[in-house]
């Protein structure tokens, strides 16, 4: 299992900082998160921190949690993308979802923005094959329901190949939404019955059955990625939490701290600095 860390707040200085530190520390990954306006939090553009965080690291996986493909136009994501991988020599991940949490960053509140949760899934599917295909550095066309592109070419290609890893938020056991994240790198589930809580062991076993079962047979690797919070001055109850999801088959765990008092600038760097769970 691997372990990453998301900068859930901070100034840019402070984020950058904690990016230098969970490198120090030990943790394979480092995130932040994309929103327009959430509440009365300091937010900024996650693509100019990850190119910045690229250049001050040189061994973490880098990514957001998540980015809302639905909100973003595919051909500027495409640039964005191909821009970071470069930047971290190969380092990138990305994590997307519909962009349809209860506040959604903002999203909502305005102009212009698609509301419907099945335009969104299609903007989504629509905007990951545009993303393989301009990965591919080929000149490609695209005319789909929502987006048409005609006769682009996209150069460099990624680092990382044939794709940069793509990790898709989907609710189990919804076929429609595990379908869509099967044909990708990675899924970060969620549960129909209990979509706000956390998974547990048997739930892990039960995700990954359904992925053998139903992902076409591929010798590529396919992530399982958890987020949640552990109590990292008790080493021996962080192992008690995670060995199971491990032994589950989950291969990531991401430190996400959204809430307060554990997500002030103080509390993150403190959790960094303790290092990630050892199992």
């Amino acid at each position: 299992m691997k372990f990453g860390f998301v900068a859930s707040g901070g100034t840019t200085d402070q984020i950058l900082e904690m990016a230098v530190e969970a490198e120090a520390a030990g943790w394979d990954g480092f995130f932040t998160w994309d929103g327009i306006s959430v509440g009365d939090m300091d937010t900024f553009d996650p693509w100019a921190l990850l190119g910045a965080i690229a250049v001050k690291t040189s061994t973490m996986t880098l990514g957001a949690m998540v980015f809302p493909l639905s909100r973003r136009r595919p051909w500027k994501v495409v640039r964005e993308t191909i821009t970071i991988d470069h930047l971290s020599h190969g380092r990138l991940v990305i994590p997307v979802g519909l962009g349809a949490s209860p506040d959604d960053g903002g999203f909502s509140r305005v102009s212009g923005e698609v509301t419907d949760r099945r335009q969104r899934a299609e903007l989504l599917d629509e905007s990951l094959e545009i993303l393989e295909l301009a990965w591919k550095g080929e000149t490609f066309s695209h005319e789909g329901k929502h987006y048409t592109a005609t006769d682009l070419v996209f150069r460099p290609t990624p680092v990382q190949q044939p794709r940069i890893p793509i990790w898709v938020v989907a609710a189990f056991p919804s076929e429609k939404s595990m379908g869509r994240a099967i044909r990708w790198d990675g899924v970060l589930p969620s549960l129909r019955k209990r979509p706000f809580g956390p998974l547990e062991a048997g739930d892990v076993q039960e995700v990954m059955q359904w992925v053998r079962e139903h992902r076409p047979s591929s010798d590529k690797p396919f992530d399982l990625v958890l987020e949640g919070v552990t109590p990292g001055e008790d080493q021996e109850a962080t192992t008690a939490q995670i060995r199971p999801l491990a032994e589950a088959g989950a291969t990531w765990w991401i430190e996400s701290r959204w809430e307060a008092p554990h997500n002030t600038p103080e509390a993150l760097l403190n959790r960094i600095r303790q290092g990630p769970p050892v199992i």
